[in-house]
Order: C-alpha cells, then sequence, then structure tokens
C-alpha cells in the first residue's frame, strides 16, 4: 500500500492506471465532469478508501495523475463529481465509487444494494432525485496492473479461415464437470490450459476455441434475487479485464497472468483463441439502472442517449447502447481490442451485436468510422474478426453485409439446414447455396467462403441433441414462464417430447445429428461446433439457458456419446484432408478447360442435371451434388495447383428410401462409398467395390452419402486450375 499524500501531474495517455516500475499513472476521460478523486484501498473488504486524492491536472477531456510508489496489485476506483441533471443528460454522483473503464483486473463481487443507484430507490421522483448514500461498500474494486509476463516465443498462429474448425465453449460449462481436472481448477482459465482439455480439442481436430465472454461483467439484481445469474456474461463492465470468477490464482491481477498462461498452452497445441466480446452495452442498463463505472464518469458522452436525454437509445435490449459516434468511446473500443491482441495474445473476436456497433445516426453503416478505423489499424485488422450481424434495432439484421475483412455468423445457414433436414417444404434451393458458402450473401465486395461462420446450434439455442429432442423450448427454470428465448426453433423431437426410449426413435435422433454434423462439416465456409454438441450433451430443452449456472449448462462428461465423438474427429480429420471441402474461391459453375467438366454439378435422384424450374418444386428435399477436386483454383503453400478427389454427395430429407443413379461417365467412372449416415458411425477407411457410372444407389430416409470418385482426363489435354487472380 502507497504510504505517501505525494503525487505529481502526471500524462494524459495512456489512459488508464500504468504502472512504469516506480509508480502508476491514472489517466480517465471525463469530458464534463467538475472534478475527480483517486480512491485508493487495502482490501477489496474496505467499506471506505484509505486515501483519496484528487486530481489536479486536466489536458483536453483527460483528467491524470502520477503517483509513485503504487505497486501492482493495489486497489482503487474514482469518484467523479459534476452536474446531477438527468433531463441534460448528466448522472455524476460523488457519493458512488467507480470503476476504471480500463482496469486490467477487477476484484471482488458486486454487492447489490439501494447505494449503487445515483437516484434514491423508492423516491417519487424516481431516477430524477439523487442518492447520497456511499456505494464503496458493495462495489468490486480496480486493480493495478503490471504488464511482465514471459511468454517465451509464443507468436500468433495465423491459421487461415479456409482450414478453421471453431469449437464455442463458455469456461465454466466445458470444465466444470470434467473428472480428469483436478477439482480445484475446475471453472477457470487454468482448466481450460490444462492437458486434459487441450489434448481433448487437439485429437478431436478443433484449431480454434472461441470462448464466450470473459470481460469482467455483472449478475444482474432480478437475477440474483431469483436464485440465478448472467452466467453467460453478456453484461460487461469492464473491457480490458478477464473475469476473475474464472480464476484459479487469485483476484489481485492473478487472474491476468492465468488468462495468459491459458492462451500459450493453447497455441503451443496449435489452437487459436478467439473472445466473445460485447461492445455494444455494457451492465448499467437504462436509466433506472445502477451507476457503477461509465454513468458516473460522463454518462452523456458514453451513451447514445434520445432526444429526451434523460432516457437510452436501445438497439441491444438490455437497457443502453454505448455511444460509438463519439471519437473516445470508439478509442475505448479499439484500445480494449488491441490490448487483447498485443498483452493477451488473443487471435480473434466475435462481436456480440455487432450492427450496433455499426449504427452512425440510426442506420448501420458498413462504411461508418468503427469499420474505418478498424480496418486502418495495423493490429486489429490482422485478426480474426467475426460479426454476430444482427441487432434488435431497425434494420439491424444485417447477414451478408458487413465489409471485407470481416467473417459473419451466418444465421441463415444454421435456420435452413436445420429446416432441411427436419424435412420442411420450399428449402432445396437455399440448401444448395447455404453448403456450398453462401455466395449470394458473401460474394460480392471480394469476400471469400471463409466469410461465412457456419453453424447449427450455437450458445443461444437448443443444443444439438434437443434440437432433435423437442419441439418446444422448455425454459422454466428461467423464471419467465417459459416466455423467454426463441419461440421457433426450426426444430423436432420425431415422436415424443425430449428423452425416448423407443428404440426407433432413438435411431432417428441419432441419424438426424449424423446428418446435420456431417453437412456442418461438408460445407464450404468456417465449421463452428458448440462444444457438448459432439458428444451428445442435453440441456433439458432450455433453449436460453443464459441464468443457468447448473448441470442445464455444464457439460455432463459422464454421459458422453464416445461413439458421436469419434464420428466427429473423423469429420473432422476428413475436411482438413480434402480441400475439395473448404475451398478458398467460389465456384464458377463453368467447365474446366482441358477436361469438359464443371467444378460444381447439381443432379436430381434420376441422374440428370437439375433444371432452373426443378429448384423451385416445394415438395423436392433430394438432390446430388458433384464436387470437381480439379476445379480448385488455388495453390498451396508451395505454389502448386491444389487438386483432390471428385466427391458425390446425395441428400434425402424424405420421410421415405429413394433410389438415386449416380452421374454419367463424364462426371466419374467409379465412385466408393465412403459415409451412409443410415448405418455408418464412422466413415470407411477402405472404400470396397466400387459403383459405375449411372449407377444406383438406395438412399434410406432422412440420409446422407458421400461417395468419392476418381477423374477421367483426356491425356492429351490436362487440365488448367490455375487461379484467374482478378477473380474471388
Amino acid at each position: 500500500m502507497v504510504n505517501t499524500l505525494e503525487n505529481y501531474l502526471g500524462t494524459p495517455y495512456p489512459l488508464g492506471a500504468a504502472w512504469d516500475g516506480n509508480g502508476v499513472n491514472f489517466a480517465l476521460y471525463a469530458e464534463n465532469a467538475e472534478g475527480i478523486d483517486l480512491c485508493l484501498f487495502n482490501s477489496v473488504e474496505d467499506d471506505i478508501e484509505t486515501i483519496k486524492l484528487r486530481f489536479k491536472e486536466r489536458t483536453h477531456h483527460i483528467w491524470h495523475m502520477y503517483v509513485p510508489g503504487i505497486q501492482p496489485g493495489q486497489l482503487y476506483g474514482y469518484r467523479v463529481s459534476g452536474p446531477y441533471k438527468p433531463e441534460e443528460g448528466h448522472r455524476f454522483n460523488a457519493y458512488k465509487l467507480l470503476l476504471d473503464p480500463y482496469a486490467k483486473a477487477i476484484a471482488g463481487t458486486l454487492q447489490w444494494h439501494d447505494a449503487l443507484f445515483g437516484y434514491e430507490i423508492g423516491h417519487e421522483q424516481e431516477d430524477l432525485s439523487f442518492n447520497t448514500t456511499d456505494s464503496a461498500p458493495y462495489m468490486p474494486k480496480s486493480v493495478v496492473v503490471g504488464d511482465n509476463f514471459d511468454w517465451e516465443d509464443d507468436k500468433p498462429l495465423n491459421i487461415s479461415y479456409h482450414e478453421t474448425i471453431i469449437y464455442e465453449a463458455h469456461v465454466k460449462s466445458l470444465t466444470y464437470l470434467h473428472p480428469d481436472l483436478p477439482e480445484e481448477i475446475r471453472g477457470t482459465y487454468k482448466a481450460i490450459g490444462h492437458p486434459v482439455i487441450i489434448d481433448y480439442l487437439k485429437n478431436l481436430g478443433i484449431t480454434a476455441i472461441e470462448l464466450m465472454p470473459v470481460h469482467h461483467f455483472i449478475e444482474d439484481r432480478h437475477l440474483k434475487e431469483k436464485g440465478l445469474t448472467n452466467y453467460w456474461g453478456y453484461n460487461t463492465i469492464g473491457f480490458f479485464a478477464p473475469d476473475s470468477r474464472y480464476s484459479a490464482s487469485g483476484i489481485l491481477g492473478q487472474q491476468v497472468q492465468e488468462f495468459r498462461e491459458m492462451v500459450k498452452a493453447l497455441h503451443k497445441a496449435g489452437i487459436e483463441v478467439i473472445l466473445d466480446v460485447v461492445y455494444n452495452h455494457t451492465a448499467e442498463g437504462n436509466h433506472f439502472g445502477p451507476t457503477l463505472c461509465f454513468r458516473g464518469i460522463d454518462n452523456a458522452s458514453y451513451y447514445r442517449l434520445t432526444e429526451n436525454k434523460r432516457y437510452y437509445m436501445d438497439y441491444t435490449g438490455t437497457g443502453n447502447t454505448l455511444n460509438t459516434r463519439l471519437p473516445y468511446v470508439l478509442q475505448l473500443i479499439m484500445d480494449s481490442l488491441r490490448y487483447w491482441i498485443q498483452q493477451m495474445h488473443v487471435d480473434g473476436f466475435r462481436f456480440d451485436l455487432a450492427a450496433t456497433l455499426a449504427r452512425e445516426l440510426h442506420e448501420v453503416n458498413k462504411l461508418g468510422a468503427f469499420f474505418d478505423i478498424i480496418h486502418q489499424d495495423p493490429v486489429i485488422s490482422q485478426v480474426k474478426l467475426i460479426a454476430e450481424p444482427w441487432d434488435l434495432g431497425e434494420g439491424g439484421y444485417q447477414v451478408g453485409k458487413f465489409p471485407v475483412g470481416w467473417a459473419e455468423w451466418n444465421g441463415l445457414y444454421r435456420d435452413c439446414i436445420r429446416d432441411y433436414w427436419r424435412g420442411a417444404e420450399s428449402r432445396l434451393a437455399e440448401f444448395a447455396k447455404r453448403i456450398t458458402g453462401s455466395a449470394d450473401l458473401y460474394k460480392n465486395d471480394y469476400r471469400n467462403p471463409g466469410a461465412s461462420v457456419n453453424f447449427i446450434t450455437a450458445h443461444d439455442g437448443f443444443t444439438m441433441e434437443d434440437l432433435v429432442s423437442f419441439n418446444e423450448r422448455h425454459n422454466e427454470a428461467n423464471g419467465e414462464n417459459n416466455e423467454d428465448g426463441d419461440k421457433e426453433n426450426h426444430s423436432c423431437n420425431y415422436g415424443v417430447e425430449g428423452p425416448a426410449k423407443d428404440l426407433g426413435i432413438v435411431g432417428i435422433r441419432k441419424r438426424q445429428k449424423r446428418n446435420l454434423l456431417t453437412t456442418l462439416l461438408l460445407s464450404q465456409g468456417v465449421p463452428m461446433i458448440f462444444s457438448g454438441d459432439e458428444l451428445g450433451n442435453s440441456q433439458y430443452g432450455n433453449n436460453n439457458a443464459y441464468c443457468q449456472d447448473n448441470e442445464i449448462s455444464w457439460i455432463k462428461w459422464s454421459e458422453k456419446d464416445e461413439s458421436q465423438i469419434a464420428f466427429v474427429r473423423q469429420l473432422i480429420w476428413f475436411r482438413k484432408s480434402h480441400p475439395a471441402f473448404s475451398r478458398r474461391r467460389w465456384f464458377q459453375e463453368q467447365p474446366i478447360r482441358g477436361i469438359g467438366v464443371e467444378d460444381i454439378a447439381w443432379f436430381t435422384p434420376d441422374g440428370n442435371e437439375m433444371r432452373d424450374e426443378q429448384w423451385n418444386e416445394g415438395y423436392a428435399k433430394s438432390l446430388g451434388l458433384y464436387l470437381n477436386g480439379l476445379g480448385l483454383r488455388c495453390l498451396d503453400e508451395k505454389g502448386r495447383k491444389l487438386t483432390d478427389k471428385d466427391f458425390y454427395l446425395l441428400f434425402n430429407a424424405h420421410h421415405e428410401a429413394l433410389e438415386f443413379t449416380l452421374p454419367p461417365e463424364k462426371f466419374g467412372s467409379k465412385w466408393f462409398k465412403l459415409l451412409d449416415t443410415s448405418t455408418d458411425n464412422e466413415l470407411v477407411q477402405d472404400p470396397g467395390n466400387a459403383l459405375g457410372p449411372a449407377g444406383k444407389y438406395l438412399v434410406q430416409a432422412r440420409s446422407l452419402v458421400l461417395l468419392q470418385g476418381e477423374h477421367i482426363i483426356p491425356e492429351s489435354n490436362p487440365p488448367d486450375t490455375l487461379p484467374e487472380i482478378n477473380k474471388p
């Protein structure tokens, strides 16, 4: 603890608390503030600060001070004074201890109390009243953190999108019930970095783990009162701080080091780390929310307000929206991203409700300042940038509309694949688009198939097990009368709601999971698997488990389906071995010079190429897909033409078996079966007997068949598959 009141003017940069080995420079943006106090604490439990130091210097809108003698681990907060005039957008209240927006670590847990609010709860003037109760006893504290860490030779992995397999996971859900992990580290960063988890991910074939929010977050009061929690973490208050709940090492900066150790261990195994980040709103809610950080520092600057500045614009459904039109707020986001890349070595970000960040006045603008700044940044622009391309505001659904350099969660892929395999009408044409990279969404602006992050399930919605087991959501445990979560899930239970004992129903469900997983991992684009889907994990029909820190959310490792894990592992291995399923360039649907066969072709079950009018036949639920391994139009790492085998996929989503006729001889002289999801739990290693051109194959109901073929190449005319430079 500092033992002197000595302090200097300091510098306005960098923002936050920067330790230089001798002391700490504090810098805080607060344009409309009239005064700021730095409050120092001896422990998280302290009800009042031990020392209070007044900021004496301000450069433009940045208040700054240097205090010698302070060391990493020091607890601190701010008190900011200024006008309390909510009708003008100002909500300053020096009785409220505030977190540093740039805090690298946060210690302690928020204890809900009326003192946390800038106004008096229950007052007739509501939020126009003024609360003089000190909030410090109930607030977590910011922590000074040093940047010392031995990264050894750790470097960015830079795995290309076409080689990427994403695994979405929650730190606690993935590890808390794993029997092979030491109990004391379950549910922590240390558990994710443990050899048990890393070996599992590596053996599965995962190249990137996408962690659900790890920025420090706040639990909503109404959930705590119900005995629930903001389990998913989409309620951020600290954009630089790894949440201490997931630390096995400590909360006074140890969580930062533990996170770094996790990243380093994953990188050594060849696995990238992508963070799910929530920069669209904060945990302070609407005008009735608490004063924890931004609201008390400079409400009118940090948030987007309505014309009546007492109220907040809300494009997120959470009560507020960060004001990304303001340069200092944009700087906060960019500084945060840059920090996680440079100091924490993460490899990319998935932006929650990303359309909100791109809103200028009201409309989403892909040429707006947010994108301009990211594209010009030499650090941020080089990592994976993945958008959740929608928000809750008008015009917020922006799938396919993000600029070059961005990938997107493809929600249309999710809904279409679900619908197709449950036998919905009029899905055939869209199904063909989605499994070939969604060119209708991403081909413009020189984006490539890697722009489409394909997923069938994610944290938000049913697990894959529940997708084939429930027709309706079952969210009663959330305490909202089962009215929360999506009502339409594009799911099917195949005869009984929930777990089934009937072997016929169980068999159909297993087959449908194989169909869904095979489709996902053989589609063009970037596949994303939701953690637990590979082993058959269920959330008991809850499609919105955001508040469930219990066995609803935790992966039940003791109930894992080993055969399904092996099936997924084989599919991933197969995808990695065959570039025909991970193209970097779009299909041209034109004959390849030298062999006269298209790079892709579609067939009806009778073996004829699809005609335009047949795509629109609403009853059609079956088709054949030919992939020409000589038509990749790409080079390998050594500059050689990249080629593969030919493949033919037979899809039958009908509830009855259907005989398929294989394509004419020009598409292949021999076809070998690799997989039939109606019977096979694994890919066939030895294909066995070949099928000839125009041969017959009976595809069972709700099944997918994968065949591998041999090329027919005129000896005098070898194919030209060099990429065309001016085409994506």
